[in-house]
């Protein structure tokens, strides 16, 4: 395999402004394709078998349905990874909306190590723009009202940066990156504290100036946050009902921002952002997201 030095300047620059830690980037990829080759050799029997060596060709990624595409930047590095000579061209933006047999990225380059590269390029590619389009529908549905779709913590091993950014592309926005970011006071630890004010005044004499987002279930819970001269910076609304996000939203008159979760759906979207709430989490977006349907094909 090659190095970082390998993948064109512009592509680093690109990924880099987007958020992306290019030595993640590198490792995620070289990782998801050690399990394509356990034993280090870039052969692949059947791709070697069946394709000269020096073999060179075009290999065309198209979408078989409408959506949203993310990571298409991440799976390039892949053929440049491989050693494989390549050339991206007519690569669309992430987070660009595409149409059924829209082409989003075109790789010209060595024949095998484009086919050695081409499941862990798409398995990248696919589960990205999922997220993006499954997010992009949340933006969707909530146009027009106040509310911005969240992601969570809910992702998986070793993908969150990058399962986050391609929540960016979908136009959403992004909840903490860590346990350290931001505490969050839930359900185990209001019992653990005896209260959601004192586990709130617990973790600011620990933790001066951590920014503080308190989990509330019940109307009177959000009347004593909302009593303190000095609020949480964000309160979660968790399985209330829109009558009881409606009245959240009344009583809280913009003091701080609220934030939804628990038994959300893409068809309550509306009803949601209706209330007037500022967020709503969806752990659907990462965890259990549809994969987007990519292709690649060899040009004839």
């Amino acid at each position: 395999m090659t190095s970082l030095r390998d993948v064109p300047p512009e592509l680093r620059a690109e990924l880099t402004a987007a958020g992306l830690d290019l030595d993640h980037v590198w490792d995620t990829i070289a990782r998801a394709l050690a399990e394509d080759l356990p034993d280090g050799d870039l052969g692949d029997p059947t791709s070697s078998s069946t394709v000269p060596l020096d073999a060179r060709g075009e290999a065309v990624f198209a979408a078989r349905e409408p959506g949203v595409v993310a990571g298409l930047g991440v799976a390039a590095v892949t053929f440049f990874m491989l050693g494989a000579d390549a050339v991206v061209s007519d690569r669309l933006p992430d987070g660009t909306r595409v149409a059924k047999g829209d082409v989003v990225m075109r790789v010209t380059g060595l024949t095998q190590r484009m086919l050695v590269a081409e499941r862990t390029a798409l398995n990248l590619a696919c589960h990205l723009s999922g997220i993006a389009t499954a997010t992009a529908q949340w933006v969707e549905a909530l146009e027009g009202s106040p509310t911005r779709v969240l992601d969570t913590r809910k992702t998986l091993p070793g993908l969150r940066a990058l399962q986050k950014y391609a929540v960016r592309c979908g136009g959403g926005v992004n909840h903490r990156t860590s346990l350290q970011d931001m505490a969050m006071v839930k359900d185990n630890h209001v019992i653990a504290a005896g209260g959601v004010v004192p586990a709130l005044a617990a973790i600011r004499a620990a933790h001066p100036g951590l920014p503080v987002e308190v989990e509330v279930t019940t109307l009177d819970q959000l009347d004593d946050l909302l009593a303190l001269p000095e609020p949480p910076e964000r309160i979660l609304l968790d399985n209330m009902t829109d009558e009881l996000m409606s009245d959240a939203v009344r009583r809280t008159a913009g003091r701080v921002p609220l934030e939804a979760s628990g038994g959300i759906t893409l068809e309550r979207a509306a009803r949601i952002g209706a209330t007037g709430v500022d967020f709503v989490s969806v752990g659907a977006l990462t965890h259990s997201v549809v994969v987007f349907d990519l292709g690649m094909d060899l040009s004839a």
